[in-house]
């Protein structure tokens, strides 16, 4: 199923990428189970399948690009976060990495809570018969209908961002004769080794109320006084994609110290500690993530010494795994278009899709992986730079990656790890139509997100 190689750019044995020499893989049809959802593989005779069904078909059917999420690996991760943690403690799935009616009814089915961050989020969550006690709800500007529909539905808990938020929240629960349980989310002044705009717990940031300066304190005591509320406890968020277990235990300690300060102060020991989500995944081969049950342990461990140390009972535990959960399991499925070498650089490779379904690489200079899928090559590897159709010399979806030197208009190719936040914050630009998520599950595949049409975006223009 390979094809003869013809010049497509360098081939060197090592080549210069962002300023490092990296070697090509070994074998570029071998496919990283690191990087790729748990059921794809690759057959015999070279085909990739994902849940039994070769790409090759799925492309035919679904068409290109498109995410395919492998059902039965998002439901094992489920499980084994829910089995790490036990029932001593809350594991809430981040919607805003990735959220449809299909994930709630898996998240119900595999025994998660859900997090959610807007009112469409919300909406989907009880369209989708996610029970309300089993939803939080977060954000930093929640709108007054948001809070309505929340604390009518009865969520379970509502994060409070800010003072503001503490009456307005108070003030509409009372209103509705309901006492709102809630958490106030405290920055906590952890700077995570991640990207400066996915870090989320030093002070100069938009989210959560700062333990610098007696703020924290201060918000316990408003929404303690307040007959709306019920606060059950404090919420960290430290950042996303970490690997490093430090700056949790630095968050945990600093939050052990408020619930400390509060009991000294108040006489109530709040019953519950949310550390937030943010555990990387694997994006490259050189990524390293923690297993569920290392993260549980390593959490379980701190919080429980710390409390120990400041003479304080164990508050019930409460983690946010999104990406965790659903980056692994799902690819982009691109054809490839264009080729273009440049000599003594790279290639660049065209796909049919690009920024619009997959925003990361710009945004936050994400790094992938890619492979040819729909067929091996015994070609020699290429340095390729897998870029999009967008009017937009930023329009790179993996920045550089090894592909076959005889990769040709037609192939597919695929970047795995694409199941958090790239459906997400897919956009319609340059009037591009959002792709379908399909899910595959032991031989069978469906649409559980359908691919925009022209109709669609026409139905928007009412001008």
């Amino acid at each position: 199923m390979s094809r003869s190689a013809h010049p497509a750019g360098p081939r060197h044995a090592d080549v210069m990428t962002e300023g490092h020499y990296t070697a090509p893989p070994a074998d570029l049809n071998a496919l990283d189970p690191k990087v790729w959802a748990r059921t794809v593989t690759r057959t015999e005779d070279g085909a990739v399948t994902v849940g039994g069904i070769e790409v090759t078909r799925l492309a035919e059917e679904f068409g290109t690009p498109a995410y395919f999420l492998d059902e039965s690996d998002f439901r094992a991760r489920c499980r084994a976060w829910a089995d790490a943690f036990g029932p001593g403690a809350d594991v809430f799935y981040a919607g805003k990495a990735f959220l449809s009616r299909a994930v709630v009814r898996w998240l119900q089915e595999e025994g998660l809570n859900l997090d959610v961050c807007s009112g469409g989020e919300l909406t989907t969550a009880l369209d989708a018969g996610m029970p309300a006690e089993r939803i939080a709800f977060h954000g930093n500007n929640k709108t007054v209908a948001e809070i309505e529909r929340a604390v009518k539905a009865g969520v379970g808990r509502i994060v409070l961002d800010s003072f503001q938020e503490i009456a307005r929240v108070a003030h509409i629960a009372q209103r509705l004769g309901r006492r709102q349980r809630v958490q106030i989310r405290v920055t906590v002044g952890v700077e995570a080794h991640t990207h400066e705009f996915i870090a989320t717990a030093h002070e100069d940031q938009k989210f959560g109320i700062a333990l610098a300066g007696g703020q924290a304190a201060e918000a316990v005591r408003r929404a303690l006084t307040l007959d709306g509320l019920e606060l059950i406890g404090i919420h960290s968020h430290i950042g996303s994609q970490i690997f490093d277990m430090a700056g949790f235990e630095v968050s945990a300690r600093r939050v052990v110290q408020l619930l400390a300060e509060v009991r000294d102060e108040h006489g109530v020991e709040l019953p519950e500690i949310d550390l937030g989500g943010g555990l990387g995944i694997a994006y490259t081969s050189e990524d390293d993530p923690r297993e569920p049950h290392e993260i549980a342990k390593a959490l379980g461990d701190i919080v429980t010494r710390e409390c120990e140390s400041a003479g304080l009972a164990t508050p019930r535990i409460s983690v946010e795994p999104g990406r965790a959960i659903v980056g692994p399991t799902a690819f982009t499925l691109y054809e490839v278009g264009t080729i273009k070498p440049l000599e003594g650089l790279r290639t660049y490779v065209s796909v049919d899709g690009g920024m619009s379904d997959n925003i990361r690489t710009a945004l936050y200079d994400a790094e992938y992986t890619v492979a040819l899928v729909s067929r091996t090559s015994d070609a020699e590897p290429m340095l390729v730079r897998v870029v999009g159709k967008h009017c937009e010399s930023g329009d790179i979806v993996v920045k550089d990656a090894f592909l076959p030197s005889d990769l040709a208009p037609g192939d597919l190719i695929a970047v795995p790890a694409t199941g958090a936040y790239c459906r997400s914050m897919a956009s319609n630009y340059n009037h591009a139509l959002r792709p379908p998520v399909v899910a595959v599950r032991d031989g069978r595949a469906r649409v559980i997100v359908r691919r925009e049409t022209e109709e669609d975006l026409l139905r928007l223009d009412v001008g």
